[in-house]
């Protein structure tokens, strides 16, 4: 009886194709759980299964592989802010309440860590990754960038009056999203998280005020 193995002789000198998109995702998962520090270069190995020159060829190092992790999530959550809060058919409250409870659901989201990738890594950074500090707080202020542009569009609405500032009621909206960032992380459920907003939209009419 004779048994033909040439093909798995073949597969298995044929090299795994690396799939960036993949190794993003499980790294993303690594820092997001761990903080920047605390994760190594062998740790990210092990978790992408792809090996240390392919990532080295791919990102250079730990910080241009943090940098390409940051990008991916960065425009994963634009996409799904900019669809709350660019909907001209909302009013104000609305797209407000769609996008606070939005945060509450991806923060609380069982198939990722809990609360924002940026926020908790951010808030375990030591003082030498600086330039990883940076980075996250330019990034970071896309958000304050866009929610002051979606509040100057209401307002051009005649929905917030002229006199206020919307730059100070975004950096306050942002202050809300880091807390419920934190309390997801110390196991705040999604129906913590829409107290927290739906007191943040009671309180909007003297917000808009300020």
């Amino acid at each position: 009886m004779s048994t033909d193995i040439s093909h798995i002789k073949r597969s298995r000198g044929r090299p795994k194709v690396f799939d960036k998109e993949a190794a993003l995702d499980k790294a993303m998962v690594l820092f997001w759980q761990h903080g920047y520090e605390a994760t190594s270069m062998a740790h990210l190995v092990e978790a992408t299964g792809a090996k240390a020159p392919t990532l080295y060829a791919e990102f250079t190092n730990k910080e241009g592989l943090f940098k390409a992790v940051l990008d991916r999530y960065i425009a994963q959550v634009t996409k799904l802010r900019a669809s709350c809060l660019r909907c001209d058919s909302r009013t104000l409250e609305e797209a407000l309440e769609d996008y606070l409870s939005l945060v509450a659901k991806l923060f609380t989201d069982k198939e990722t860590p809990t609360g924002c990738f940026m926020i908790c890594t951010s808030s375990v950074l030591a003082v030498s990754s600086a330039d990883i500090s940076e980075m996250i707080k330019a990034r970071q202020s896309m958000l304050e960038a866009t929610l002051v542009n979606f509040l100057e569009l209401h307002r051009q609405k005649g929905e917030i009056p002229l006199t206020a500032c919307v730059r100070n009621l975004a950096k306050y909206l942002c202050c809300i999203v880091q807390g419920m960032s934190v309390s997801a992380r110390e196991d705040a459920s999604y129906e913590d998280l829409m107290q927290i907003v739906d007191t943040t939209l009671r309180l909007l009419p003297e917000l808009k005020k300020i």
